[in-house]
C-alpha cells in the first residue's frame, strides 16, 4: 500500500445493518460519534439501513420496511400533483 494516500481518520469501523443486526468490520473514514463492542474491542459504528443480507437483489425476497410511515407521508405530500 502506498504511504500518505489515505485520510488521517482512515480506521477500522463496524457497519451495522439495522434491519437485521448484521455487522461487519472494515476500514473507513466515515464520521460517527457512535461506538460498539465487536469481538471484544470497541470500534466506531456506522448504522446502515440495508446490506447484502437484507437487499432484495441478494436475498431474492421483496421486503417493504416502512419506518415512521414514510410511504404514507410521501403519498400525502405529493397527492396534489398526482392526477387520478
Amino acid at each position: 500500500m502506498k504511504k500518505d494516500i489515505h485520510p488521517e481518520n482512515y480506521r477500522l469501523v463496524v457497519f451495522k445493518d439495522m434491519s437485521n443486526d448484521y455487522m461487519f468490520l472494515t476500514r473507513s473514514c466515515a464520521a460517527t460519534n457512535d461506538t460498539i463492542d465487536y469481538e471484544g474491542k470497541e470500534y466506531p459504528l456506522i448504522k446502515t439501513e440495508i446490506s447484502h443480507k437484507s437487499h432484495p437483489f441478494y436475498t431474492g425476497k421483496q421486503n417493504f420496511v416502512d419506518t415512521a410511515g414514510r410511504i404514507d407521508k410521501f403519498k400525502s405530500r405529493y397527492a396534489r400533483h398526482i392526477k387520478k
